[in-house]
Formats: C-alpha cells, structure tokens, sequence
C-alpha cells in the first residue's frame, strides 16, 4: 500500500465496505460522541468520516488530534447506519473504523478559522492566505477558475486560435494606467516596463503573417484597486484575427463567450444572441456603458413636456441652456411616498439636491400623479409623461435634469438603486450584449485638450478622411466591449493598420510624427512593410470567474491577492531593496518630501 494514502478522501463508496484503506489528509473537525470518536478527514477532493472507539488500537493518539492537523489513517471502510447517512456527502453512506493513524504534521493554534468559514478581517485572511484557502468556498472558487480558464483554451483551439506567448519584459506603452518598471542592470539609468497589455506585440503577431492569435496574459498595472479590478496584476483571455471586420470578431467570439457561461452557469439562463447597443443609445437609456440589462428600467428623454411648465426649475434649466435635457427614470411597483422619499434621501447623500419624482394611484376610478411635480405641471403633462414610459398605477418616475454629460452617472446610479430597491433585477441569469461605437477622442477637462477616448490603436470609423474633415469628438471608433450584469467583460476593436492614418490620429492629441516614431517605432515600422486588416478583443479572465462563481469582489478568485492597498501581506511586499541590490541597478532612493 502507497506510504500515505490509497485513496482520496471523496472516493469511497458502499461498494467499498469491507475493504482496508489508507486515507490522509487535515483534521476538519473532530467530535467527542461520550467517548467515540468522529473525525472529518479532508482534502482536497472531499471528506470522509472516520471513527475510533477506545477498542481501537489507535484511540490514544486519535484523541491527540486538533483541526487543522495533518494525518495519515488506516482502516476498515463500514457502511453507515440508515440514521447516521450523510446525503450531503459523497462519501456518506460509509465511514472509516480506524485501525492505525499516524500524525504526519501538527498545527499550532489557527489565526483564522476553516470550518464553517465565518466573516474574518481580510487582512488576517490574505496574511494566512494559505489557511484561508482551505476554506471551502474560496477553495472551490480556486478549483472553478483554473476549470474556466481549461475550458477557455479547448473553446479557442476549437475556434482556430494557436496560443502564442508574447514578451513580459517590454516598453512603456499608452494603454490608460501608470506602467511597472524594472530597472535594467545592464543599461543603467533605463527600465523595462511590464506589460499592461500585448496590444502590440498581437498587433505585430498579425503582421507577421499568423493569421490567428491567443494567449491567456498576465497583465500589469499600477493603478488603485477597486472591488472589479485587482492591484497590479490581472489575467485577460487575448485574442486577434486578420482580414477581419468588427462583425467578424462577434460571430466568431459569440459562441466562444456563451459556451464558456453556459459551461458553468450552473442551469441560470445565458443571452443566446448578444445585442449590438451603440454607446451613446446605452448611456441615454441606461446611464452607463456596461448596463445590467437584467435591470428593465429603461430611461427617456422627456424634456418637451416640461418645456413652459408650471415647474419653473426644470423649465428654467431648459430654457437657459440648449444642451439641458430632462430625463425619467421609471420605477415599476416604486408608486409610494416611502420609497419616493428613500431616493430622494439617497440623492442627497450622493451630494445632489434631492431627486424629482412623480408617482400615480388610483383615486376612485381615476388613476392620478401624486407629489409636487405633478401639481407644478398639471394634470395634463403629467398624464403624457405616464403614457410616455408605460407606467400604471402603483409606479413611480424619477427625473434628472441639466446637460445629459454632467448628470449621466448619477441617473444611471439611480435607475441601478431603483432596480434594486424594488427587486426588479432578476439575479439567476447571465444578461451579455456587446456595446459597441464608441467615441474615438473626448475632451479633457483636466488639461483642456482632446485625448483619445478608449484604446490609441483603433481604427476611427472613417479612416484618414474622417480625422481631416471633421470634429474630432463626433468620430466614433471601431471600438466595441463585451458587458454582462454590469460588468465589462471584454474589451476590443479594429485596428488601426495604416502608417499615416496613425500618425494621424496621434497629432490630434498633440503628438507629432516624431513622438510616434519614438514610442510606438516597432508597430510603426511594421506598418511600413505590408499590414493586414486586423482586430480582437480581450476578456478579463478574473472577472468572469468572479460572475461565474457569485463572488463579491476579486480577491475571492485569485489565489495570492495583494489587499486594498497593493500589498501582499502573506509574502511581504513591496519591500525595501538591500543596498548591495541599488548599487548594481544603479539607483538610489529619495525619501519622498514630506507634507508642509
């Protein structure tokens, strides 16, 4: 028989009984039953159950154990009683009488605990990140991402796409976030910076002559964490085709991205076809570019009915600014003075005023707008605003008004909290669709300058003949993200093949031909010797596990997370650098200034 084990700890079965076995694994839990003895062997394939009775020649030591201790068992596999059947259990029909058990490894007393899996500070559980992930959730969550990530590479073989690796020491590159640099020894006073993308090295795979290309990444950004995104490090599903349009990228990664949900949807419904919803349609009626179409608020514009309305706020906005608009923001079933008020007290706690609303019930036979917008605006209005959006008895609507660019964010966050508030939001579905037109350049405010809106490298719809005829902020790109549940998923376009057509579109952000040359001189130059067509896409791996799985933030799906504030607190880092290391990078350390 093997040293430690002969089986794991979720293979035995009925048809077991009788047989002599070698389970090891760590104590889960022991229970005293006056004097039998009930231990939960686990690892990582599952539980078993062993027993020892003070008949059992191994007793003393069985009574030694603690959670969380590292044993080796011997024993008689016996069926359990009709009673004492574990139905949550694979192996829960059989148990182990113990005949012999080794302690292989003891532990000290736990910072944190594993069974039961209770709410700890994360701070302690990404400090014993190694405890932590013995916890069952988390553990299985581990277990569920390198399945998603197996199943993304059979689906893209499948597809046609050879995996390619491209380089993690590089150059700095413009894709939106601060670069990680590393020192070079060799040529001091320069760096290496890793890759936040391999949007140019895919680019030059294509012009290289591979027809198809992916690659699950590490990407690397220095940028603040936030609950969907990690510090420093993330994975991304990457992809690029040649000789393709942007509806060629859709059909091809459509059934990609619906098989890997429907794979580990666990039976929740999956978008069968993915809709096409242009940028500005989504922000007009959703207030966002990656909307929770699983929420069904839908807003308008309803500025012509408050147009010389009796309500002189909304009026005056209108008339004294030709970019104001007034938006409604339905809620379906949010038809009371309660719920009314809740978001208008929400509003002012998102540093807005409050939150206009109308809401109608019935008095008598006649069903009427309650609350003072209605009153301002008259029966009538209020009546062609009901019509307008669907509403009936028991409903509500709330308003925004002002230029739509400065209040977009807060309606959209109002029509998210009224979804659900109201629990309109069906949560047992995976709600996809591609978002897709997105703006080349936008203003801005900061340095009062054009800058490009989404990813450098696309192509603007219109090629060269748009950049030099018209405003710059009316062209859209052939930029396109992949959104679910409100999430950004996946993110691409078409790109931007044509050497002069690039240079182009980096003077208008102020960079000159020389600036390209100097920055981008390897892509640059590979547009000079014959470029295909191409375009891709990457999905962010982290993300999607995180959707798949129902974890709240990412850190519940990476294995070794940095916290809050970019540090790994099981391994210690950042950490200072030893002298003898500055010197031969050539560096030194300058404390940074102290606040005056």
């Amino acid at each position: 028989m093997h040293r430690y084990r002969s089986h794991t700890c979720a293979q035995l079965r009925k048809s077991d009984v009788g047989s002599p076995v070698r389970l090891a694994g760590w104590v889960h839990r022991v229970r005293d039953h006056g004097g039998l003895l009930f231990i939960d062997l686990r690892d990582h394939y599952g539980i078993t159950q062993i027993v020892a009775d003070p008949d059992s020649p191994c007793f003393a030591t069985a009574e030694t154990v603690r959670g969380e201790w590292v044993i080796r068992v011997d024993g008689e596999v016996k069926a359990r009683t009709d009673e004492t059947v574990n139905a949550n259990l694979p192996t829960g029909e059989i148990e182990i009488f113990a005949r012999d058990l080794e302690v292989l490894s003891a532990a000290k007393e736990l910072p944190l605990p594993v069974f039961g899996e209770p709410d700890y500070p994360e701070d302690i559980r990404l400090k014993y990140r190694f405890l932590d992930l013995r916890r069952e959730t988390l553990h299985d969550n581990i277990v569920a991402r390198t399945k998603i990530i197996a199943e993304m590479r059979t689906a893209m073989g499948e597809a046609g796409f050879p995996e390619y690796s491209t380089p993690i020491l590089t150059a700095s590159s413009p894709e939106g976030a601060r670069d990680f640099l590393v020192p070079s020894r060799i040529h001091p006073g320069k760096f290496y910076a890793l890759p936040q993308a391999p949007q140019i090295y895919k680019q030059l795979i294509m012009v290289s002559g591979f027809d198809r290309y992916f690659q699950i990444a590490p990407c690397f950004r220095d940028e603040d964490p936030r609950a969907d995104r990690l510090p420093g490090e993330f994975y991304q599903l990457d992809l690029e085709m040649s000789f393709v349009e942007q509806e060629d990228v859709f059909q091809t990664m459509e059934p990609v991205m619906r098989r890997i949900f429907e794979t580990f949807a666990d039976g929740k419904p999956v978008t069968q076809t993915f809709p096409r919803i242009p940028y500005d349609v989504a922000m007009r009626k959703y207030g966002s570019d990656k909307p929770d179409l699983r929420n069904p608020i839908e807003m308008q514009d309803v500025s012509e009915h408050f147009r010389g309305s009796g309500f002189k706020v909304f009026a005056g906005i209108l008339a004294n600014d030709p970019k104001a608009e007034v938006w409604a923001i339905p809620a379906p079933t949010g038809g009371s003075r309660a719920f009314c008020d809740r978001m208008n007290s929400w509003a002012q706690g998102e540093g807005q005023p409050g939150l206009g609303y109308i809401f109608w019930r019935k008095e008598g036979e006649k069903l009427e707008g309650a609350g003072p917008i209605a009153k301002n605006i008259g029966e009538e209005r209020t009546e062609a605003i009901r019509v307008q959006l669907g509403l009936q008895d028991g409903d509500a609507c709330f308003f925004a008004a002002g230029d739509p660019k400065k209040f977009v964010a807060f309606a959209g966050a109002a029509r998210t909290r009224a979804g659900e508030e109201l629990n309109l939001v069906d949560r047992d579905r995976f709600e996809i669709a591609w978002i897709v037109d997105f703006p080349f350049y936008e203003w801005n405010e900061d340095e009062e300058r054009v800058d490009f809106g989404h990813n450098p490298f696309t192509m603007p719809q219109g090629g060269i003949d748009a950049l030099n005829g018209e405003d710059p902020l009316t062209i859209k790109a052939f930029q396109y993200d992949l959104v679910c549940n409100g999430f950004e998923i996946a993110s691409g376009g078409i790109r931007n093949h044509l050497p002069e057509t690039m240079v182009k579109a980096f003077e208008i952000v102020g960079f000159s031909r020389e600036d390209v040359e100097e920055r981008f001189g390897g892509l640059y130059r590979a547009f000079q010797y014959g470029a295909p067509p191409h375009g891709g896409m990457a999905a962010g791996i982290d993300r999607i596990i995180m959707l798949l799985v129902g974890a709240k933030n990412l850190r519940e799906v990476t294995m070794f997370p940095m916290n809050q504030q970019a540090q790994d607190l099981l391994m210690g880092s950042p950490a200072e650098a030893a002298a003898q290391q500055l010197r031969e990078l050539s560096l030194r350390v300058i404390p940074p200034k102290a606040d005056a």
